[in-house]
């Protein structure tokens, strides 16, 4: 535990409006989304079906969101859901699910329905940030009466499909500002202490605890560590804080904590984690293991 103090609000205090607003205001657009992900979901629409599920309401901004679907949809068939972007700095888990797209997805027509959304957070994209403008996690949203536009509106296109869906995969990372910057921010806009942690090098996955299905993790983790080293346990048997229940793998309660894993009642659910900034991986090799982590899943669960 310590008292690093994070330059808004009072230590100890929880956030108000003003720490929020003042938060906000320092917030830069550093990339499009408009630019680098819609254009290339658009692109896709000789192929699959793009629909628009939603909008994000943020003036003067508005970000339309996007889901891609097998156009050959059959109820007979599997329903697998890859969702990326949650975390919207998180970039290889939008450009992963984008690649995915448009190099091997439609090698699943006729076996698979599909149904993926690249990126559930625009204004994170755009700003390489983990929270909304509201300075809410939507990783920590995803109910009914979700607060957060990004969590409501996904939950809303999946919630009625909860009982028909084999497969969720929401492809997130960890890294290096995860500690430097929105640990201690998180800690400052709940008025707690910031407790350092230590950032896990390499890829690993989080199961649901409710359902772990480790046979299925371990299918993922074997593919996966073709491309990319797969994250050690920490000196305490940890990752991230979490035991490790096999190599590369640890468990999270997601309905609990409303991860976007833990949308529906999908029997095979996980949760990626690259490590981007690891001396002993390249971004490419990144997006690389987040299309290998979905194929992997395809085959083991559907």
């Amino acid at each position: 535990m310590t008292d690093r103090y994070y330059p808004i609000g009072t230590p100890g205090t929880p956030w108000g409006p003003a720490e929020v607003a003042a938060w906000r205001s320092k917030q830069v657009r550093h990339r499009s989304y408009a630019g680098e992900v819609q254009t290339r979901i658009e692109a896709l629409q000789q192929t699959f079906e793009v629909s628009h599920y939603g909008q994000l309401d943020y003036a003067p901004e508005h970000y339309p969101l996007f889901a891609v679907k097998s156009r050959d949809w059959d109820p007979a068939r599997p329903l697998a859901i890859v969702t990326g972007g949650v975390h919207g700095y998180e970039t290889s888990g939008v450009m992963g699910a984008l690649l995915f797209l448009e190099r091997h997805a439609a090698g699943y027509q006729g076996r698979v329905n599909l149904l993926v959304v690249p990126c559930v957070s625009p204004w994170g994209f755009e700003r390489i940030h983990r929270w909304n403008p509201e300075a809410l996690d939507p990783n920590r949203n995803f109910r009914a009466g979700s607060p957060a536009q990004e969590s409501a509106a996904l939950w809303a296109l999946l919630a009625p499909l909860a009982d028909t869906v084999r497969l969720h995969i929401d492809l997130h990372e960890t890294t290096d500002t995860d500690e430097s910057e929105f640990s201690p921010a998180l800690a400052a806009r709940d008025g707690k202490p910031f407790e350092p942690g230590v950032i896990p090098d390499g890829f690993y996955l989080c199961a649901d605890a409710a359902r772990p299905e480790p046979a299925f993790q371990q299918a993922v983790i074997a593919e996966v560590a073709k491309v990319t080293h797969i994250a050690p346990a920490d000196q305490k048997g940890q990752i991230i804080g979490s035991p490790v229940v096999a190599p590369g793998v640890i468990e999270y309660p997601c309905r609990e904590l409303g991860l976007c894993a833990g949308i529906t009642n999908a029997p095979y659910r996980t949760t990626t984690e690259v490590y981007p900034d690891s001396p002993r991986a390249t971004p490419d090799q990144c997006n690389e293991a987040q299309v290998a982590a979905i194929r992997a899943a395809l085959e083991a669960a559907c």
